[in-house]
């Protein structure tokens, strides 16, 4: 059935389905439990991947932003996407990491890092505004 599938996919998967406990960054986190870690470091991997698929496609990059809520307030999610990613020239300063930034890399590093904050709401409405304007 269609709901069905609906609550799985929207409300039982991710980060929730992965550790049985919360799909909320900042609770995992927290949490002690290995199946916490253990969701984090498949989030992280995947994240991880996806730089290093961009970075491929790119040829390269000139910098790493973070955004929205987990790029904005998961320092650890950062840093680990960071160190995952020091083969493209990434260095991590991990003060401002912990400060939120907003530039989290190191000044000799050859690939910035940043954190830039957004205004997820703002932009779901600009993106609606015109898709009914064009529609």
């Amino acid at each position: 059935d269609a709901a069905a599938i609906e609550k799985l996919l929207y409300k039982e998967s991710g980060l929730l389905g992965v550790s049985g406990i919360s799909s909320d960054v900042r609770t995992l986190l927290e949490s002690r439990d290995p199946k916490a870690s253990f969701a984090l470091k498949v989030f992280v991997d995947a994240v991880s991947r996806q730089v290093g698929a961009m970075a491929a496609t790119l040829g390269g990059l000139d910098a790493l932003v973070f955004t929205a809520g987990i790029g904005e307030h998961a320092a650890p999610v950062r840093e680990q996407v960071c160190r995952d990613a020091e083969w493209l020239g990434i260095e991590l300063d991990a003060a401002t990491n912990l400060r939120n930034g907003p530039r989290i890399s190191t000044s000799g590093s050859r690939v910035s890092a940043w954190v830039i904050p957004t205004d997820e709401e703002l932009m779901i409405a600009r993106h609606t505004l015109a898709l009914t304007r064009a529609g």
